[in-house]
């Protein structure tokens, strides 16, 4: 099916789970054919045993399988055992994993302790100055002897204990030796894990579990989708634990983590999932639980046409080549489509829901940066005009009863399009299944270039049949503009973000889709005002996510654990109310120096705990401001943004 270079799950239209081998974690099993299982981490500090044990149960009781609680010295290694304890005398015995970070000590002691132990080969004994180094081969390989003489210990400690090793590459602390021969690219991360597997493998040990964590979706997707690659080709079938580190906060956190994770989950890459938000650990489970049942019975999905070969490169992001079509594809970002097609429209106030605001006073309009491009009405007629920037989109046999149908443009099937009189000069948008690709009708306009093609699939493997339009599209030299479209039918509005999600941004971060397209029922919410509102901000969430399309600020925000130093929750809210409307800009916001210039990876400024009370203030990866009070350093993030000329004042 596949060239094996770029071969990275079973099956690319055959859904199944890639199958890896089963590694027992304090009696609850991953891998194999085992239930994808579902994570969090404590946010308590871990010398403080009664709040860990009452945080760890809320998490044990919202469906949380696994806990992983932070060990940044020995001192927290050895209150693991006390946590432990506290928690089987309250009647859970819920494996525990401790989270290690630059203290090979204290994972030593942990090992004894858990069930589990995660170490980050960018810091556990690795150099991370970021000094750009060139190193000789010779040199290299004496920095990969120096690290297995200190990583060995804790694989015989674990190999001995019965303790399994997850080895968690995250794409923002890279060694600097990684950095030197990769890069800062998805090859570096997936290396500086398979660097500590081989030492694993020498001393036989295998109860290991792999991640490849980045806030970017994008990069993130390409480096686990680069490491089971890596796997299939070296005979390996080591555990996936699945994440998209420093999420955020609410619809944002939930968008981005379900993008992410979503988009593996659609190929069976997955074991086990954290979704990391910026809020208390048992908010996380749900989300988790959510996505992972999305793929009970999904093999029964329909049938969708053979695939001989991957006409791109799944490991790099590089957009479809598309030519222009009134706005649309080229080199234009993603246009949103706001489906009014069930809605009569009573007054210019209705427009509000899609950014677009009348005022009576001066007759114009002002639309807000998350303002749709388009507008479907169907067959609806409306008795004002429409803004200018926002252009409608009628079903073709009404669109010919139109007079003058300025920036009004039609919708055909392929069979209507065929046959239409009435046709726009120069913009049709033409509806497509996938049997409508394969047909022969389908030659006849294709590379029309009036035409602008809508994707539809009812499959439920739905993503799977979109991608395999768009290989077509790609095999063919096909490079019309395509427009995903998805319906939602009898979901709420959580499933509808979490799915939306993982349907359109598993395409987007592959450089599929010119454009987005959302019909729904009401998703529970009371009223349609309500659903138009949440359907317009989850699309542009999604293309803010996938980094296709910047309608606002980015905040690259930990989800706290025990070495946080300050309420990560209340900080982020207070820096999101002062720089939201600094749309692009991308703020990292992170509980302590684990976290810090590495994790925030590109972000433009970050603000890091660097003591009790204390922040460190970043512009990138360099240090601007050491040590600043706490109740100042808000204030001093702004100023720092305004002195690089990056401030404008709210509107």
């Amino acid at each position: 099916m596949t060239n094996k270079n770029f071969k990275y799950c079973n099956n690319l239209i055959k859904y199944s789970r890639f199958k890896t081998r089963v590694v027992n974690i304090g009696g609850i099993p991953l891998g194999g054919n085992y239930p994808v299982r579902i994570q969090s981490m404590t946010t308590t500090n871990t010398l403080d045993t009664k709040s860990t044990v009452k945080q760890s149960i809320r998490m044990i009781e919202a469906g949380c399988e696994y806990i992983r609680i932070t060990a940044p010295s020995i001192n927290e290694a050895e209150n693991l055992k006390n946590i432990k304890e506290e928690l089987k005398k309250n009647g859970y015995s819920v494996p525990l994993i401790a989270d290690i970070h630059f203290t090979p000590n204290a994972a030593e002691v942990a090992a004894r302790i858990v069930e589990k132990v995660r170490v980050n080969p960018g810091n556990y004994v690795d150099k991370k100055k970021f000094f750009q180094t060139e190193y000789t081969d010779k040199e290299y390989e004496a920095e990969i002897e120096r690290i297995q003489k200190r990583f060995s210990p804790l694989v015989k400690v674990c190999k001995e204990y019965g303790t399994a090793m997850r080895i968690g590459t995250n794409h923002g602390s890279l060694s600097d030796r990684i950095m030197s021969r990769y890069g800062d690219t998805p090859l570096g991360m997936v290396e500086s894990a398979l660097e500590f597997v081989r030492i694993c493998e020498d001393l036989n040990y295998h109860d290991i579990v792999l991640s490849m964590k980045a806030s970017n979706t994008q990069i993130m997707v390409e480096a686990y989708r680069l490491l089971v690659n890596k796997m299939i080709i070296s005979g390996r079938n080591y555990p996936i634990h699945l994440g998209v580190t420093e999420a955020g906060d609410g619809e944002d956190g939930r968008i981005k983590s379900a993008l992410g994770i979503g988009a593996l989950l659609e190929d069976g890459i997955g074991d086990t999932i954290r979704v990391s938000l910026t809020e208390e650990p048992e908010k996380e489970i749900p989300v988790a639980i959510a996505l992972v049942k999305r793929y009970e019975n999904r093999e029964n999905h329909d049938e969708i046409p053979s695939l001989d070969s991957i006409p791109k490169n799944p490991f790099e992001y590089a957009k479809r080549k598309t030519f222009q079509v009134n706005g649309i594809g080229g080199k234009n970002v993603p246009v949103v489509i706001a489906d009014f097609s069930k809605t009569h429209i009573k007054s210019f106030a209705d427009l509000s829901t899609i950014g677009y605001n009348y005022n009576p006073g001066l007759d114009k309009w002002n639309m807000n940066d998350t303002a749709a491009d388009f507008i479907y009405l169907g067959k609806q007629e409306i008795d004002f005009e429409l803004p200018n920037s926002l252009k409608a989109i009628y079903d073709s046999d009404y669109y010919k009863t139109l007079k003058i149908p300025n920036n009004a443009f039609p919708l055909f099937t392929i069979d209507m399009f065929e046959k239409a009189s009435a046709r726009s000069d120069t913009l049709n948008f033409v509806e497509l299944t996938i049997n409508d690709i394969f047909s022969e009708k389908f030659n006849n306009f294709a590379d029309n270039e009036s035409v602008v093609f809508v994707i539809t699939t009812s499959n439920l493997a739905a993503m799977a049949e979109q991608r395999r339009a768009f290989f077509e599209f790609m095999l063919r030299g096909v490079e019309n503009p395509v427009i995903i479209k998805r319906n939602y039918c009898n979901i709420n509005a959580n499933l509808f973000r979490l799915h939306s999600s993982t349907d359109f941004g598993a395409l987007l971060i592959d450089g599929f889709g010119e454009g987005v397209w959302a019909n729904t029922d009401e998703l529970g919410l009371g009223s349609e005002k309500n659903t138009r509102v949440l359907v317009n901000r989850t699309l542009f969430g999604i293309l803010q996510a996938a980094r296709t399309r910047i309608s606002k600020t980015e905040y690259i925000a930990c989800p706290s654990c025990g070495r946080t130093l300050f309420d990560l929750v209340e900080v982020t809210n207070k820096i999101r109310k002062r720089t939201e409307h600094l749309k692009g800009m991308k703020i990292g916001i992170m509980g302590c120096i684990v976290n810090g210039p590495g994790e925030m990876a590109d972000a433009d400024y970050g603000y890091v705990g660097s003591g009790i009370d204390k922040i460190t203030l970043y512009r990138g990866k360099e240090v601007v401001m050491k040590n600043i009070n706490f109740e100042n350093a808000v204030d001093k993030l702004i100023g720092l943004i305004k002195e690089d000329g990056n401030w404008v004042e709210p509107k």
